[in-house]
């Protein structure tokens, strides 16, 4: 049996791409991901983010996303945008440059912000820049 083909970071079905992958696939793409339910619960964590923040999968797993993991990111640029998403009831797909800066020196990245209404997790890409 053959592996899916990866998902790139800009992929225009990413949410879907993503959510389909079994662990050791999320686990070869070569970007951050990290996965979270409503409560903002971290429920997938893979290989590329644990390596590039530092921080362990079974650290990550089970933590607040926004309250815990990724403090820098509580503000209206990417908690809130996934709080009004869900409140309005529609889909989330939004891209921006930031700046990483809690536990590691500022590192400029790209957030991919995914969620959908039917789907109960939610997902945030990191592609770091340089």
């Amino acid at each position: 049996m053959t592996s899916p083909a990866l998902p790139a970071f800009d992929a225009a079905d990413a949410l879907a791409a993503i959510d389909a992958l079994d662990d050791a696939d999320l686990d070869r793409l070569d970007y951050g991901v990290i996965g979270f339910d409503a409560d903002c619960t971290v429920r997938r964590y893979n290989a590329t983010e644990s390596r590039l923040a530092s921080i362990p999968r079974a650290a990550a797993l089970g933590e607040h996303l926004f309250a815990s993991l990724a403090q820098c990111m509580n503000n209206y640029l990417v908690a809130q945008r996934y709080e009004d998403a869900w409140a309005a009831g529609v889909a989330l797909d939004a891209t921006l440059d930031y700046v990483l800066t809690l536990r590691m020196k500022p590192t400029k990245v790209q957030l991919r912000l995914l969620a959908a209404p039917q789907r109960p997790r939610r997902y945030l890409l990191l592609r770091r820049r340089t």
